[in-house]
């Protein structure tokens, strides 16, 4: 069964975890155009996607906006908080979510949801919570991998190729 909602962190999940600044004192990330992908696929299979991230900045916001992510939360402290606000929101329950994440502040919603899942590069003893380990590192499409993973428990390459397709 595929989940209804599927939350993800953004640092060393969707970017490498690093931050980059210029002499000026902005703030760069690298995304990976292949995880959009993965939110286009959630899109045509009614999944719900949500960002819980820890940190605050414009660059974020300007890329959940340019996916038309569902649901952005940033600054936040306690990711199980959120998350349980947001599934209550919905009328759905921890055992019809899936999420990935990467490092300590992840780990009491990996443990709550019914799929969980790390970058490969992810803190190693992360990936004790983790059902799902991507082949991918955060930064290099392992959002996407991770959807696809899940969704091929359900339909074959061919049918995700036909969703996906632009």
């Amino acid at each position: 069964m595929l989940p209804k909602l599927i939350i993800t962190d953004i640092d060393g999940v969707w970017t490498d975890g690093g931050m980059y600044y210029d002499q000026t004192g902005n703030e760069w990330k690298k995304f990976n155009t292949s995880d959009g992908a993965g939110v286009l696929l959630c899109k045509k299979l009614a999944i719900k996607v949500a960002v819980i991230t820890g940190e605050k900045t414009e660059i974020v916001k300007r890329r959940a906006e340019k996916l038309k992510i569902d649901y952005l939360f940033d600054g936040v402290k306690d990711k199980v908080e959120v998350a349980t606000k947001l599934i209550s929101d919905l009328g759905i329950t921890f055992n019809e979510v899936a999420f990935i994440g990467d490092d300590i502040n992840d780990i009491n919603l990996l443990k709550r949801v019914a799929i969980s899942g790390t970058p490969n590069n992810g803190i190693e003893y992360i990936k004790e919570f983790a059902s799902i380990i991507t082949k991918k590192s955060g930064g290099e499409g392992a959002f996407r991998e991770f959807v696809e993973t899940i969704v091929l428990k359900d339909k074959s390459y061919t049918e995700i190729i036909e969703l996906i397709k632009y």
